[in-house]
């Protein structure tokens, strides 16, 4: 199955209030909801690239509230890469399912926040890293 089938984009709700905004994230009854294992951030600063990752087990679902946040996607499977911009400016939650990589590259002018709602928790032998060199692919 292609990249771009495998992950699923969700728009999320935004509540605008005068004295400060509401933004949705994930709920249990949400398509993409898997379980929950932990919930972490992640700053980006402007023009930064984190890549590669992968969950062998872990299910993510990636927001960007504050600042904005391309990410990219690779399966050795498919050998394509599928590109998503979510943030401020397209307020969205990406769900990645196990065995994709992944990185990311801060896009906003200041450092951007990233949430992972991941379905298991953090454990550093579920994963596999890659150096930014090891796909083809022009940050």
């Amino acid at each position: 199955m292609e990249v771009s089938k495998k992950i699923s984009v969700t728009p999320l709700k935004k509540i605008n209030l005068e004295d400060g905004d509401i933004l949705h994230a994930l709920k249990k009854s949400d398509l993409g909801y898997a379980g929950f294992g932990e919930a972490y951030f992640s700053f980006i600063k402007f023009n930064a690239v984190k890549a590669w990752k992968l969950h062998k087990e872990m299910t993510l679902n990636l927001v960007v509230p504050v600042g904005d946040v391309r990410f990219v996607f690779f399966s050795q499977q498919d050998a394509g890469f599928l590109e998503l911009e979510i943030g401020e400016n397209n307020y969205q939650r990406i769900t990645v399912p196990p065995g994709i990589w992944f990185g990311f590259k801060g896009i906003h002018a200041y450092t951007s926040l990233i949430i992972n709602l991941a379905d298991i928790e953090h454990d550093p032998k579920e994963g596999q890293k890659k150096s930014i060199n090891e796909f083809k692919y022009e940050w």
